[in-house]
């Protein structure tokens, strides 16, 4: 198998020797029965756009679309123009909407299950009044409806700047709720993906904050399908799972504790919507179907090593997770180079991507270890990193140009 070196913080270097992965990428293609599963997708860029930060995206559609079928060939729904895809961070409202319109389009052509984000974030105004807030969602609501999406209402940041307490998160998601047209999915992201998010529906208690979600769920139930949770908070997540209606899903949005949270108690679990699983899809859909057979052991055995992977992908600051996603998409092929919108692969350091591809190995994440290999080196020679300069492997040597 294909060897590498791993470098830390120091600039120590050391080798590991890559595994071949137990299931392949072909192993699974029928969907999980017994939980209702989505991965969030990340966007490619195009290799030679003007992906500079404050820059409109220049999307590779031909990649980004390609890493959507590789989700739907795994037997994964669809999660689509969510935080994953870097809204808030680079992806700006016109290449959102191209985004739905696209995806739907190839969701519809293979039978892919796929939902949409809807928000507020088109708005060039910081502070607008609650109305504004709701007509922004009404907005966007709209067109996703039209192109026949499945809808996530999305945390918004401007509600978040405007609501004096949770009465004005009552008003604004029951005006919303009384226009969508099938059941959407609330959203409910934490501080640590998005620090404008904090105290969202309305204390920064989580309790408190949960009374006024089961609030807007129960008071409009025909509505609500499912709520994302994103808050790294297992109690949190579990609490709403047995007070909520029992036609009204749970999806872990838990990158943490994911495991445990789909696997359940014995007396309620969740359903995911994770960025998570786009990193190892068809590890996740092996598991999943183990747990179809009612096999938790093998479902445990297998997706364990994911949420170390994932661990250390959502590690602090956690809101630029979307790296290690980029990151490994990259290296299992799904997009031709390590860029993202935005400039965005600049935010994780080289030790911390060391740690994401020895993670990626050792939970069978690595889809093709060889292109793997190829890809971490060259990205090591980058960096200054002539490992082939130190026979034994150990120690870092720079290369200079004395040109």
């Amino acid at each position: 198998m294909p060897a590498i070196h791993l470098i830390d913080e120091a600039g120590t270097t050391r080798p590991h020797e890559l595994s071949e992965p137990e299931i392949g990428v072909t192993t699974v293609l029928r969907r999980p029965t017994s939980r209702r599963v989505y991965a969030a997708a990340h966007v490619v860029p195009r290799v030679a756009g003007n992906n500079v930060p404050d820059s409109a995206a220049d999307i590779d559609w031909d990649s980004t679309l390609a890493f959507r079928h590789h989700l739907w060939s795994c037997g994964l729904g669809v999660a689509d123009a969510m935080d994953t895809a870097q809204r808030n961070m680079g992806l700006d409202p016109t290449a959102i909407r191209a985004l739905i319109t696209r995806s739907t389009v190839e969701a519809k052509a293979v039978g892919g299950s796929i939902v949409v984000g809807v928000n507020t974030d088109h708005l060039t105004d910081d502070v607008v009044s609650l109305q504004g807030v709701v007509d922004a969602y009404f907005e966007q609501l709209e067109f996703a409806e039209e192109q026949g999406a499945e809808v996530v209402l999305m945390a918004s940041r401007h509600l978040a700047r405007i609501a004096e307490g949770p009465d004005d998160y009552r008003q604004v998601y029951g005006q919303v709720l009384s226009r969508c047209s099938t059941p959407v999915i609330l959203h409910w992201l934490g501080p640590m993906f998005d620090p404008a998010l904090a105290g969202y529906f309305g204390s920064a208690d989580t309790s408190v904050a949960r009374d006024t979600v089961e609030q807007i769920i129960i008071e409009n139930q025909e509505s609500v399908a499912g709520i994302k949770v994103s808050l790294l908070d297992g109690a949190t997540e579990i609490a709403l799972r047995r007070t909520l209606p029992a036609d009204v899903s749970v999806f872990t949005g838990d990158d943490f504790n994911y495991v445990d949270m789909i696997a359940g108690d014995g007396e309620s679990h969740s359903d995911a919507l994770l960025g998570a699983f786009a990193t190892c899809a068809p590890v996740a859909v092996a598991a999943l179907h183990a747990l179809d057979r009612g096999d938790e052991v093998t479902f445990r055995q297998l997706l364990e090593p994911t949420q170390d992977l994932a661990r250390e992908v959502f590690a602090p600051p956690t809101a630029f997770y979307k790296t290690g996603v980029a990151f490994l998409a990259w290296l299992n092929g799904h997009q031709p180079a390590f860029v993202m919108v935005g400039g965005l692969q600049s935010a994780r350091s080289l030790p911390h991507l060391s740690r994401l591809i020895r993670l990626a190995d050792n939970a069978g994440a690595l889809e093709n270890p060889d292109l793997a290999a190829s890809r971490w080196n060259s990205l090591l020679a980058l960096h200054g990193v002539d490992v082939a300069a130190r026979p034994d492997g150990i120690g870092m040597a720079v290369a200079h140009d004395h040109a």
